[in-house]
Formats: structure tokens, C-alpha cells, sequence
């Protein structure tokens, strides 16, 4: 194995370890203060992060407006507070080792309101600015404001040349690095084009090379990338280190920061990530920011699944093809399906699945009645997480906070999800607890059933992040 050698980043050398951003509150202060405390790179999630009371308790996020609107104006305010709680945590643990760095998602509700409101209130305790999902166009904007570095995340050349063409050159002296998130293999929302098949994934390092010559045509030969997604032995990705074909490269570690004794997540979590098998991991695209995102392959996903399997095109009027009358809803309204579909809506019906979900594709959906009532509720208590989100049709910037578009059942409420994931509460039962593994979203990257196979955990060993940084530099 090569030695693994320092990396200028955010102004000091580090090692080239990053830890990924995860959230909602599985990157926290704790274990990004311990990864950079170890001389790596340390990240905060910026998304809903957690804040406490005056005796450390966490403090619930509970939203009261009667508006959407109003209650994204809440969920600004504890983004904001938590992410101030979070930096201050991570930069006292760190003790001015290493880096940290602060990650968000463009698409996130309010993401500039919210950065900049934490970057404020935490002068100082943040070094660099990493951002994806979406075309972060004004990363750097927001960067030179408060003289961090920034890190866009882009899945290829392409995009890169986008951000730098539209913004980045402007701002060159604060681009820390680019990471280069792998759209098959890394985990949570994933930026695979439509021109890329999701069954198909592509070896990175092309990829990786073509975005350095990309970057070399604007003279950022020394700039850092960091390769995030399906990085597990820097064994298996020595021919990267020291590569004058790719140039200074660090690495991001996602998923294997979930499963150490720092590692906020619930111990349920951790003893799923334990016992996960190849293939558990699935890549959807059920998510209401409409992206491609990778998860734990649950009883959630597969309902979501089974949910959009029991689908039929209707029109209210019949048409080529869509002649069947048939009644749907409380009322009775008669609408227009294929005369196959017929047998199809009443064996579902059959089968309980007697509530009809109209989505924006004129399609009907069949749930049950219970589905069909937790779809309406959580689409009604919407509280603007995303800039926009298929599940609810809210839009922070359509007419009337609306996407136009018919609500979408197919899809789920995140916040709801991701909040109830990281927090079960300590007292829940260990039956409780698998059951909110179970029915809600875990995000993990494809590598993460290696925790099975690694010696490294074996006998169910979770380390610290020492140790497992220390285990990293070994090349496993």
C-alpha cells in the first residue's frame, strides 16, 4: 500500500480522508469534530440539523403554521439554530485539528437563507462549504461572502464546466476542491442524468479523468478531487494515489463513518448495517426531489414499489384505448381505463387496495384506505423542506407555493421519514425499534453490506473514528 500523504484543503494540509455529509442529523458536530480531530476532514450536515435545550436535550421539531410557508419560516429557524449548535460541537471536539466543513443541498428549502444564517452565526467554525443536488451555481457567491472554501458536488466533467462557465472562474481562489460523487455507488440522492442508465453503472475513473482535463483547461491542475461514493480499502484505489493522470485526489468516506461509536444514527441502525447482505441496497428514484437516491432495501421501498405497481392510465373522457368506464373515489365519479386494466383494478380492489390516488401522469394509484389517509395528511403538513417537492407539489418560488402540478402519492414526505430514522427514541423496544427501520428511509451507499464481510467488524465490533481512520491508512 502507498503511503498516504497530506493534502492542502481549506487552507492547512489534512489528511485526504473526508467524511460525507449526511443528513438529516446523521452528520453531526460529534462525529465530524472526531474526524477532523484526527487530522482528516470533518463534515456537518446543514440539513434540519438538530439544536438542544438548555440541558442538552434535543430539542423536537415541531412545526405550528398554519401555512406551508409559515412553516418553512420555522423549519428556517431550527435549521439555522441547529446548524450553529452543530459547528460550535464539531470545532470544540476538532481543537483546531484538521478541517471542517459544512454540507447542504442546493435543493433544500431556503438553502441560501439557511447557510447564510448559519455561516453568521458561526464565525469562524466552518472552513469549507460542500454542496450538491442540484446546479449550485451560487456556492461560490456564498463562499467568498464569508471567505470559506466551497467544494460543488457533480457526478461529471459536464457539469463541472456549467458551474465554472456560469460562476465559479469569478471565484477561483476559494474552489478547495471538486468532488466527484459516483451516481451509482454513492449513497442518499445521486445526480444520474436521463442519458445514463441506472442499471448500468460506469467505472469511475474515466469519469474522474475526463474531469480533470476539464479542470485542467481552466489551470486547476492542483486542485483536489475527492472521490466519494463506493470508496471502501484505499487498497482497492491505490493506482489513484500519486496518479499524474488524475492529479491530487482525496477520498470520501460516506458509509463507513455510520457505524462507529461516535455515529449519531440509532443502535438499530447499526446492527442493520451489520447484517446487510450484497444486493440489500437499493437504487430508486421515489424521492420527491424527483433524483435518483440509494437506500437500504426495507419493507418501505418495497411498499413504494408495490404502490406504483398497482398504477392504471385513466383519462375522463374516453379515448384511444382508455374506453372501460369506472367508478373511483367516494363519489363514485366514473373516469375511463384500458378494458384490460378492468381485471387488474378489481383484483386490487379485492385485496383491500379500494382507495384511488390520482398522480400527475394521469395514472390512478390503489392503496388502502390507511395509505390513502397517511398520503393526504403528510402532503397537507408539508412545512417546505425541499425548494420543491413532487410529493406535495409545494415550490418556495411557484405561484401560490405550488409546483401546478397534482400532488404526487408515488412519492413520500422525506422530512417526516429521515426525522423518525434518526431519531427513535432510547427507550423504544428492540421490536420498536425494527419496525421504524423497517417503514421509513435508510440511506446508505452500495458498499454498505461490506460491514458484513469486513474483518475489520467482526464479532460486531463498531470503532471509533480513530480507529477506523487509523484502519483507513492502513488500505483497509
Amino acid at each position: 500500500m502507498k503511503p498516504i500523504k497530506a493534502i492542502r484543503m481549506s487552507g492547512r494540509d489534512v489528511l485526504p480522508l473526508v467524511e460525507g455529509g449526511k443528513g438529516v442529523s446523521i452528520s453531526t458536530g460529534v462525529s465530524a469534530g472526531h474526524w477532523a480531530a484526527a487530522g482528516g476532514i470533518g463534515t456537518v450536515s446543514l440539513v434540519n440539523a438538530d439544536s438542544y435545550d438548555a440541558d442538552g436535550n434535543i430539542i423536537p421539531q415541531i412545526y405550528h403554521g398554519r401555512t406551508r410557508r409559515e412553516r418553512q419560516q420555522e423549519l428556517v429557524r431550527y435549521a439555522i439554530e441547529g446548524g450553529i449548535a452543530q459547528a460550535r460541537i464539531a470545532h470544540d471536539i476538532a481543537g483546531g485539528r484538521g478541517r471542517i466543513h459544512a454540507n447542504f443541498l442546493w435543493e433544500m428549502g431556503a438553502a441560501e437563507e439557511v447557510v447564510t444564517g448559519i455561516l453568521a452565526g458561526a464565525p469562524g467554525l466552518i472552513h469549507g462549504l460542500t454542496c450538491g443536488a442540484g446546479m449550485p451555481y451560487r456556492l461560490s457567491d456564498i463562499a467568498a461572502r464569508f471567505g470559506v472554501h466551497y467544494y460543488p458536488i457533480v457526478s461529471s466533467g459536464r457539469a463541472f464546466n456549467a458551474l465554472w462557465r456560469r460562476s465559479y472562474s469569478r471565484t477561483a481562489d476559494l474552489l478547495g476542491g471538486v468532488v466527484y460523487e459516483d451516481p451509482w455507488r454513492a449513497g442518499g440522492h445521486n445526480g444520474l442524468s436521463n442519458t445514463e442508465n441506472p442499471l448500468a453503472p460506469e467505472a469511475p475513473y474515466a469519469r474522474v479523468r475526463e474531469l480533470r482535463n476539464v479542470m485542467r483547461k481552466y489551470g486547476l491542475d492542483e486542485t483536489p478531487i475527492i472521490m466519494a461514493g463506493g470508496v471502501w480499502w484505499l487498497e482497492e484505489w491505490e493506482d489513484w494515489i500519486d496518479n499524474p493522470e488524475l492529479g491530487p485526489i482525496a477520498f470520501q468516506f460516506g458509509t463507513r463513518p455510520l457505524l462507529t461509536r461516535e455515529s449519531p444514527i440509532p443502535e438499530a441502525w447499526k446492527q442493520r448495517l451489520l447484517h446487510l447482505q450484497k444486493g440489500d441496497v437499493y437504487l430508486n428514484r421515489f424521492s420527491p426531489t424527483g433524483f435518483y437516491s440509494s437506500a437500504v432495501n426495507n419493507t418501505f421501498l418495497q411498499r413504494l414499489r408495490q404502490r406504483s405497481d398497482r398504477q392504471v392510465a385513466y383519462r375522463s373522457a374516453p379515448e384511444e384505448g382508455l374506453t372501460a368506464p369506472v367508478a373511483v373515489g367516494a363519489r363514485g365519479r366514473e373516469v375511463f381505463v384500458a378494458p384490460d386494466d378492468l381485471g387488474k383494478i378489481g383484483n386490487w380492489q379485492a385485496e383491500g387496495f379500494t382507495e384511488v390516488l390520482r398522480t400527475p401522469d394521469q395514472t390512478l394509484v390503489f392503496v388502502t384506505p390507511e395509505e390513502g389517509r397517511e398520503v393526504v395528511r403528510d402532503q397537507a403538513a408539508c412545512m417546505g423542506c425541499l425548494s420543491q417537492c413532487n410529493f406535495s407539489n409545494w415550490s418556495q418560488k411557484g405561484p401560490a407555493f405550488s409546483t401546478g402540478q397534482r400532488a404526487d402519492p408515488r412519492s413520500f414526505c422525506i422530512q417526516k421519514t429521515l426525522q423518525a430514522v434518526s431519531h427513535i427514541p432510547p427507550e423504544a423496544t428492540p421490536a420498536e425499534a425494527d419496525r421504524v427501520m423497517d417503514h421509513n428511509l435508510m440511506f446508505g451507499g452500495t458498499n454498505a453490506w461490506r460491514f458484513g464481510t469486513d474483518p475489520f467488524y467482526a464479532n460486531g465490533h463498531v470503532p471509533t473514528v480513530k480507529e477506523l481512520i487509523t484502519r483507513i491508512l492502513s488500505g483497509r
